[in-house]
C-alpha cells in the first residue's frame, strides 16, 4: 500500500493515515492531535462508560442518527432539528435537549419557583380532588390557586375559577355578596359619609 507523502502515524496504531484522520492540535509541532480520530472516539467511549459504571448508571448506548436529526440526551429519543431550539454556543447550534423536554423542565421550573411545589406534588393534589376543579366541580384542575399574601397553595383549579376568585381580590367577603347576588339577594350598601359604605347585615 502506497503512503500519503505527509502520513501520520497514529500512536497506537501500526501504520500511517493521511492528515485529515487526525484532529488538529495547535500545540503540537505538525499541528495535529498524536492519536487519529477513530482512537481518540474509542477512548472517550470507554472512559465514558467507565465513568457511568463509577456512578451506578448505566452508559447510554451509542446510536445511528440520520443526517438532519438529533439524539436528546434527556428522553434518548432521536428528532429532526425542527424539533430543537437554537444555541449558538454549541457546536452544532442546537441545544442538548428537543423543545418537548425543555417545555416539561420549564413547566416543572414554574412550579418550583412560583408554587414552591413539585410536579408531583401537584398531580398529588389533582387526584385528591378527583381532576376536577374544586369550585365549579365540572372543568378539569388545570391551574394551580395560591393565597397571594402567604403564598400558601390552595388547590387546583380550573382557569375560569381561579380567574374569578383572583378578579374578586381574593376576597371572601366579595364572594360571599356574589353568590348572594346570584341567589337574588343583592346587598344595597348604605352611604354613611363621603365615600364610605356601610352593608346591612
Amino acid at each position: 500500500m502506497v503512503e500519503e507523502p505527509n502520513a501520520k502515524r497514529c500512536g497506537k496504531r501500526e501504520r500511517k493515515l493521511p492528515p485529515a484522520a487526525f484532529a488538529r492540535d495547535r500545540n503540537r509541532r505538525d499541528g495535529l492531535q498524536v492519536y487519529c480520530r477513530e482512537c481518540v472516539a474509542e477512548y472517550g467511549a470507554a472512559h465514558y462508560r467507565r465513568r457511568r459504571e463509577a456512578m451506578g448508571k448505566p452508559a447510554r448506548e451509542k446510536v445511528d442518527v440520520p443526517a438532519g436529526h438529533k439524539l436528546c440526551l434527556k428522553c434518548g429519543e432521536v428528532k429532526p432539528w425542527a424539533e430543537w431550539h437554537r444555541n449558538s454556543s454549541a457546536s452544532d447550534g442546537l441545544s442538548t435537549r428537543c423543545k418537548t423536554c425543555r417545555a416539561a423542565e420549564g413547566r416543572a421550573g414554574h412550579l418550583k419557583r412560583s408554587y414552591g411545589i413539585t410536579e408531583a406534588e401537584r398531580d398529588a393534589m389533582v387526584a385528591s380532588q378527583r381532576g376536577l376543579c374544586v369550585i365549579c366541580l365540572n372543568a378539569p384542575a388545570a391551574h394551580v390557586d395560591h393565597c397571594h399574601k402567604t403564598g400558601r397553595v390552595r388547590g387546583v383549579l380550573c382557569f375560569n375559577c381561579n380567574s374569578a376568585i383572583g378578579k374578586l381580590g381574593d376576597d371572601p367577603g366579595a364572594v360571599r355578596r356574589a353568590a348572594a347576588y346570584l341567589e337574588g339577594n343583592s346587598w344595597k350598601p348604605i352611604l354613611v359619609a363621603p365615600g364610605v359604605y356601610q352593608l346591612p347585615s
